[in-house]
């Protein structure tokens, strides 16, 4: 059974989406793999992960699994393969995630430490993703009187930045886990990272903003989480510094103003809503909308025919297709997280190089 379901999580062009319309269709991963056919997933490459990973002391989680993380399980696009090294109590706990700018300010640096501190010291777990600046902070700070969750964009053995390799193993060492949707090996690139971001989002009850530019990847994770019907914080920053522009106007927004534990705190349910809590919210090049109807295949055919290397904005990408925005946003989230497009800077997508 774990061998057939991470094969089929390892087939080229299944994603996590496409993966949970096989299972439903064919009721189980042997049969969606005898459907695939030639195209699956070499059964030996899948045991040579699998061996490799029982070497790092890691272990595979698939949905369904008692110790699959609850929370991200609740996603309608959850990972279906979840590699985990560590420890896996921190999925027990409540989480919250801090996410913010890799050129962090020394203060910004500071107060994600102290954040991260006193929500550990609360019994709940700091989730971040292993980035320089803010992501790196929130993992220090938990460490002292808790627990940290690191999701990382590439394989478990390819930590990212290099300079962080010795806190990821601090984090595994100290009763914490580093979780990774990609296989052994897989150099984090860019395309990678907003799958990342939605791991980091659905492990989270709450989602922390600490300096985060506009058009920022940041905002990625919070448009995610708002979408998962996670509560969203921002720390306020000073206006003349762009890295504070981001989280200003997700506070604008309607995001929980955010200075201490206490407004973290205050705001946490104890499970997340079945509907997201700031409807309003217009994050940048990303609006939310009323949740649209999953689109075709025919329509997602159309639009990957529409799209080519050469960045196309995304207005003018519904125009040709005569999607509305609700549908257009929902399609290309899907074709995003699969790894066949990518966004770009100024409400632009293309095909994923």
């Amino acid at each position: 059974m774990t061998l057939a379901r991470l094969r089929l999580a390892r087939t080229e062009g299944v994603g996590a989406v496409m993966q949970r319309r096989l299972l439903v269709r064919h009721g189980s991963a042997e049969a969606a793999l005898e459907a695939l056919g030639p195209r699956a997933f070499s059964r030996d490459a899948a045991r040579r992960e699998m061996e490799a990973l029982e070497r790092r002391g890691a272990r595979l989680l698939f949905p369904g699994d008692p110790d699959y993380p609850p929370l991200l399980a609740l996603l309608d696009d959850a990972p279906h393969v979840l590699a985990v090294e560590g420890s896996l109590a921190p999925f027990a706990l409540r989480g919250v995630a801090l996410v913010g700018a890799r050129n962090a300010s020394a203060h910004g640096c500071r107060f994600a430490e102290e954040l991260a501190e006193a929500l550990a010291l609360k019994d709940i777990a700091v989730i971040s993703g292993l980035a320089r600046g803010i992501d790196g902070a929130a993992h220090v700070g938990a460490l002292r009187t808790g627990t940290t969750i690191a999701c990382i964009a590439g394989g478990l053995d390819v930590p990212y930045p290099r300079e962080n390799a010795k806190l990821q193993r601090r984090i595994v060492e100290e009763g914490g886990a580093v979780v990774s949707e990609a296989p052994l090996g897989t150099a984090p690139l860019a395309r990678h990272f907003p799958r990342r971001n939605r791991i980091v989002a659905g492990l989270s009850l709450g989602v922390v903003v600490i300096e985060a530019a506009r058009q920022s990847g940041t905002l990625i994770t919070a448009r995610l989480a708002v979408e998962a019907g996670r509560e969203i914080f921002a720390v306020p920053g000073h206006p003349h510094d762009p890295r504070s522009h981001g989280a200003n106007d997700l506070i604008r927004q309607g995001a929980h103003l955010t200075e201490g534990v206490e407004d973290v705190l205050l705001h946490l349910p104890d499970a997340p809503l079945s509907r997201p809590t700031l409807r309003q919210m217009e994050l940048p090049e990303l609006r939310l909308e009323e949740p649209a109807p999953l689109p075709t295949l025919g329509c997602a055919a159309q639009v990957l025919e529409m799209l080519g290397a050469t960045p196309m904005p995304v207005d003018e990408l519904g125009r040709r297709c005569q999607l509305s925005r609700p549908e257009l946003a929902a399609l290309l989230t899907d074709l995003e997280l699969e790894g066949r497009i990518e966004t770009l800077p100024g409400n632009r997508v293309a095909l994923a190089s």
